[in-house]
C-alpha cells in the first residue's frame, strides 16, 4: 500500500460512515464496462462540491487489489450486478489528486517534474526488484516506460493499472495564464495515456472539460461526460429528488423548502438533480441558507459579471427576472481565460454550478435562491445600481399590488424601467415580461413563480402562488404590449384562466399590466377575484410623457 499506489480504501470508509451518505456505487457498473476497451478513457467533470472527490474514493477502494472492500460495498447498488465481483479489488491502481501535486511542486512550471518524481519514486519503492533496472536507467526517469516495462515483465500477475485523477482541470483555474506549463501538462498526460496497453482504466474529474488546446488533439480520447453534455452519467451529478425527499422526510425538513433553495440543475436523462454539498448540510444543521456557494467566493463571479461582453448584462439580468436565455456552448475553449464573446462566459459559468443547462433547448438559467442570492451580490458589487435599485424597490412594489394600489404599482415599474440607465430595452412582451419578473423579485420569497401557466383556453402569463406557510394572496399577472391593462384584465375572464386554480381555495388578485410604447409608460388594473364576482380597482393609466 501506497500513498499513490494502491492506497487502500480508508478515505472512502471515512465518507461511507458519514451522517448522510447517498449510495452512487452504480456508477461502478458504467465503468466496469469500459475497462479494457477502447473507450475506458473517461473524463468526468462536475463543479466543486458535487462529489467528484467522494466518486475518485469510491473508485480507489473498489479497484485496488492491496485491500479488500467487499464489506464497504456489501448492500450497495453494485453489488447487484453482474461486473461487481469480478472487477472488485483486482488491479493496481494510481489515486492522483493533481492539487495536491500542483501545491507541493510551488510553480506550475514544476507540476510535471514533481509529479513524475514523486509517482516515480514510489514506484520504484515498490516493484523496483521486479523491473530489475538500476538507478541510471532510462525508464526509471519515465512513468510511461517505467509503467510499460512493469505491464510486460508481470503481465500473468497483474491485469493492468487504472488511473484515478482528481482535481484534473487545477492548472488551467489556479494558473490560467501560464500557457507553457498548461502545454507541459498536456504533453505529459498524452505521454502517459494514448496508446498504452497497461491503461485499463482512466477516470480523470473536475471543474473543466478537457482543454481545447491546437495540436494537442491526443486528449480526444476521452469520453466527456460534463455539465453540459452528461450523458450516460447524468444520474450521477448530484442527489435526485427521491433522495432529497427521502432526507427531508428523515430529518423532519420541508422539502418545498429544499426544492426552491438548492433544486434546478435538471438533465433530460434524469429529471430534477439537487446540490448535493447544501442539502447535507442544510439536514445536518436544520436550516435553509447558503452553503455552496461559501465554498467559493463571490468574488470569482463578479470578475466574470464585470467582463460584461456584448448581450451578457442583458442575459444575466433575464435570468435574474427568471428568463432563460438560448446559447452556444460550442465555442468555449474549457479554461479560463480564453472567452470570445458572452456564451463562452455563460458556458463557464455552467461548468461553476453557476447556471444550469437544458441541453435539449440549448437554453441557460439560474438554478435556485441559493445561487441567485449570489449572482445579486456579483451584480451589486459590480456596479449595475439600476438593477440592485430594482429588487430593492421590489418589496414595495409587492406591498402596493397586495394592497391592489394600481397607481403605485405602474409607477413602480415605470421607475424600475426608465431610471438612468435602462435596465433592458424593450423590444417585446417577452422584455416586458423579465423587467415585470424582476420587479416582483421579492415576491420569490413567499412565492411560486409560475410562467405560461396553461388554462382552458390559454396560457396565463404569470402566476404567483403563495408558499405553503404564507396567507398572502396568490397573484395572476397579465401583460400587454400597446394594448390596455383593461384588456389584459378582460382576457383573464374571456379566457377563464382562473379556473387553472379552482383548486386553490384561496385569495386571488388578478393584474393587468401594459405597455404603452408611444407614451412609454405602464399601465395597471388590479381586481380581487371572489366567486360572487369581481372587486375592481380603477385602473391607473400614467401620465402621458411631456
Amino acid at each position: 500500500m501506497g500513498f499513490y499506489i494502491n492506497p487502500g480504501n480508508e478515505a472512502f470508509k471515512i465518507s461511507i460512515n458519514d451522517d448522510i451518505y447517498i449510495d452512487q456505487s452504480g456508477i461502478l457498473a458504467f465503468t466496469n464496462n469500459r475497462i479494457g476497451k477502447r473507450k475506458r478513457y473517461l473524463c468526468v467533470s462536475r463543479p466543486r462540491r458535487f462529489g467528484k472527490s467522494l466518486t475518485a474514493e469510491m473508485l480507489t477502494a473498489y479497484y485496488d487489489r492491496s485491500c479488500d472492500s467487499g464489506f464497504l460495498f456489501q448492500g450497495l447498488e453494485i453489488a447487484k450486478d453482474d461486473s461487481y465481483v469480478g472487477n472488485l479489488n483486482q488491479y493496481d491502481v494510481f489515486s492522483i489528486n493533481v492539487q495536491q501535486f500542483l501545491r507541493g511542486a510551488g510553480k506550475p512550471a514544476q507540476l510535471v517534474p514533481y509529479m513524475e518524481s514523486q509517482l516515480l519514486q514510489e514506484l520504484r519503492s515498490m516493484y523496483g526488484k521486479l523491473l530489475g533496472y538500476n538507478e541510471e536507467d532510462f525508464s526509471f526517469n519515465n512513468l510511461p516506460m517505467a509503467l510499460a516495462a512493469l505491464f510486460a515483465r508481470d503481465e500473468g500477475k497483474r491485469k493492468g493499472f487504472i488511473f484515478i485523477i482528481d482535481e484534473w482541470d487545477c492548472i488551467f483555474r489556479e494558473a490560467p495564464e501560464d500557457k507553457q506549463a498548461q502545454k507541459a501538462y498536456l504533453d505529459f498526460l498524452r505521454d502517459l495515456f494514448k496508446d498504452r496497453t497497461y491503461v485499463k482504466l482512466a477516470y480523470m474529474t473536475g471543474i473543466l472539460p478537457v482543454k481545447k488546446y491546437g495540436t494537442h488533439s491526443a486528449l480526444n480520447i476521452f469520453d466527456e461526460f460534463s455539465m453540459t453534455e452528461p450523458k450516460g452519467l447524468a444520474k450521477y451529478v448530484g442527489f435526485s429528488e427521491a433522495d432529497v425527499m427521502e432526507l427531508c422526510k428523515k430529518y423532519h425538513m420541508n422539502f418545498d423548502e429544499a426544492k426552491r433553495w438548492y433544486d434546478g440543475y435538471e438533465f433530460w436523462q434524469t429529471g430534477h438533480i439537487y446540490n448535493p454539498k447544501s442539502i447535507v448540510d442544510a439536514m445536518l444543521e436544520k436550516a435553509f441558507q447558503s452553503y455552496w456557494v461559501s465554498t467559493e467566493t463571490y468574488e470569482a463571479l463578479r470578475v466574470y459579471i464585470d467582463m460584461n461582453f456584448d448581450g451578457l448584462k442583458d442575459a444575466i439580468i433575464s435570468m435574474l427576472g427568471g428568463v432563460s436565455c438560448e446559447i452556444d456552448t460550442g465555442t468555449f475553449q474549457n479554461d479560463m481565460t480564453s472567452f470570445r464573446g458572452r456564451d463562452d462566459v455563460l458556458t463557464l459559468l455552467v461548468h461553476l454550478g453557476y447556471l444550469t443547462y437544458q441541453e435539449k433547448s440549448r437554453r441557460v438559467s439560474i438554478p435556485n435562491d441559493e445561487v441567485r442570492s449570489e449572482f445579486l451580490r456579483a451584480v451589486r458589487s459590480s456596479g449595475w445600481k439600476e438593477v440592485a435599485d430594482a429588487v430593492k424597490a421590489s418589496e414595495a412594489l409587492l406591498d402596493a399590488t397586495l394592497n391592489m394600489d394600481a397607481k403605485s404599482v405602474a409607477e413602480g415599474i415605470d421607475a424600475i424601467h426608465s431610471g438612468s440607465t435602462s435596465i433592458l430595452s424593450y423590444h417585446d412582451e417577452n422584455s416586458l415580461s423579465c423587467v415585470i419578473t424582476l420587479a416582483y423579485y421579492s415576491a420569490r420569497k413567499d412565492y411560486i413563480l409560475i410562467r405560461e401557466l396553461p388554462t382552458g383556453k390559454g396560457f396565463a402569463d404569470m402566476v404567483f402562488l403563495p408558499r405553503k406557510h404564507c396567507d398572502k394572496p396568490a397573484l395572476l399577472i397579465e401583460l400587454k404590449w400597446n394594448r390596455s391593462a383593461e384588456g389584459a384584465i378582460s382576457q383573464i375572464k374571456k379566457q377563464k384562466y382562473v379556473q387553472a386554480l379552482q383548486d386553490y381555495g384561496g385569495k386571488l388578485l388578478l393584474v393587468g399590466i401594459n405597455y404603452d410604447k408611444k407614451s412609454k409608460i405602464h399601465q395597471c388594473e388590479i381586481e380581487q377575484f371572489t366567486y360572487g364576482g369581481l372587486e375592481v380597482i380603477k385602473p391607473y393609466e400614467g401620465e402621458t410623457e411631456q
